[in-house]
């Protein structure tokens, strides 16, 4: 398979329930034991722990929804400065192969290791050792994905959860994405596999058949995506100083909305979980943005900007349900989003590396 990029080699390295693996760490009484980090009466889950997860518990479910799902759920309070006190020693272990490091969340970051401080030809021998290094020095297992560009790294290290790795050599790429699920490809939410299952879409091989602009119809901006990813095309680079210019949560329904009082609570939870992205990593803002996508596609956004930054998710749902009030139409909601900008983080200098390498250097 000929690719029309600079092949690299890149690895996602994944924390497995990084928060609930945490605080089970931390607490052996809660070592086996179905632990969701969040408040129990009010917001959202942060992180769920395995056990949690049989039950159908999952980040971002209210918490009201995950106790119904799991009545022995243990809730566990958020200690942010604690998972950034362990996130900051796996840093440091990654650092010791490339400073091509880019992080995502205190929790996952990408790695291009096509040169490496160590020397090693091999991408799979370095997530191996990286693996065993965070296990050795936190107690924590991770998980990781290897190929050659970002998008197929993420796919990767999802395959072989909790605690393993897959390599996904240039020669097998093809094969490999025509008989992955589209269910299992990064960017395909839940709504959005459902549409491509109701157009007879169910593999790679299945959404490779459809033409660039027949995507862009079906999907809009995402059907280029697509169309890219099915074919191995992701030319993104790992880039070590991302500039952060906003954070956003949104949800899209299976059911287009229409009631107010689930247009509120909808808000409310999407209040909380914006409060825990922003708190987690010390990020405050002062430009909040609801976004609000129609049952006709139709799209519609509105802003409202603050000399001081805001600072609670009661403030993110009060003002949200004004924005809200402003809205043109009162048609079917298909989804709801908020946005936070004009954040208080410091810019920083991108960096980006081009680098050439043979395809007998990855390993399986």
């Amino acid at each position: 398979m000929d690719f029309p990029f600079p092949i690299r080699k890149i690895i996602h390295v994944d924390m497995d329930a990084f928060y609930a693996s945490v605080e089970q760490h931390d607490n052996p009484n809660l070592k086996g034991r179905p632990i969701a980090v969040g408040g129990e009466h009010r917001g959202v889950v942060s992180a769920a722990s395995y056990e949690a997860r049989k039950f159908g518990v999952r980040s971002a479910m209210p918490s009201k929804t995950a106790k119904e799902k799991c009545p022995h759920l243990i809730f566990v309070p958020p200690r942010f400065s604690r998972y950034k006190e362990i996130s900051k020693k796996i840093r440091e272990i990654f650092f010791e192969y490339t400073d091509l490091v880019e992080p995502l969340s205190l929790d996952e970051a990408y790695l291009d290791v096509t040169e490496n401080k160590k020397g090693i030809e091999s991408a799979n021998q370095i997530a191996k050792e990286i693996r065993q290094k965070i296990l050795e020095q936190t107690g924590l297992t991770a998980s990781a994905g290897i190929s050659i560009n970002k998008f197929l790294a993420k796919v990767a290290s999802d395959i072989n959860k909790p605690n393993g790795q897959k390599t996904i050599h240039p020669d097998k790429i093809e094969n490999f994405l025509e008989e992955l699920p589209v269910e299992k490809f990064y960017g395909v939410g839940k709504v959005t596999a459902n549409k491509m299952f109701s157009l007879g879409i169910f593999k790679g091989k299945d959404l490779k058949k459809k033409s660039l602009e027949e995507l862009i119809k079906l999907f809009g901006k995402s059907g280029g995506y697509y169309y890219n990813v099915v074919r191995g095309i992701h030319t993104s680079e790992v880039k070590p100083h991302r500039i952060q210019k906003s954070v956003a949560v949104e949800r899209t329904f299976f059911e287009d909305l229409f009631d107010e009082q689930q247009i509120n609570e909808k808000l409310e939870s999407l209040s909380h979980e914006l409060h825990q992205r922003l708190q987690r990593n010390n990020i405050l803002g002062r430009t909040l943005t609801l976004k609000i996508k129609y049952k006709d596609f139709s799209l519609f956004t509105r802003s409202i900007t603050k000399e001081e930054y805001f600072s609670s998710s009661e403030q993110y749902y009060n003002m949200g349900k004004k924005l809200w009030e402003l809205r043109p139409y009162d048609k079917p909601v298909r989804l709801l989003g908020l946005s936070l900008s004009h954040l208080n983080t410091e810019e920083k200098k991108q960096i980006s590396v081009q680098l050439k390498i043979p395809f007998r250097e990855f390993e399986d």
